[in-house]
């Protein structure tokens, strides 16, 4: 997993929303939403709030 998802997955942990992590990024909220089901898909999880906890569990955010 890229700095980048980390980032990402860290701003939705900290209640961020799509929009405005997309804003901080630089990218477009379709392309935050784009990463976030790559993310979905590589780790095995079906939501973004599976994600952030998957992140969590691991320690990585």
């Amino acid at each position: 997993m890229s700095d980048d998802d980390l980032l990402l997955l860290a701003e939705l942990a900290k209640g961020v929303t799509v929009d405005r992590v997309g804003r901080r990024l630089d990218v477009s909220g379709r392309t935050v939403r784009r990463r976030l089901r790559g993310i979905c898909d590589r780790i095995g999880v079906a939501t973004a709030i599976e994600a952030v906890a998957w992140a969590a569990r691991r320690r990585l955010i």
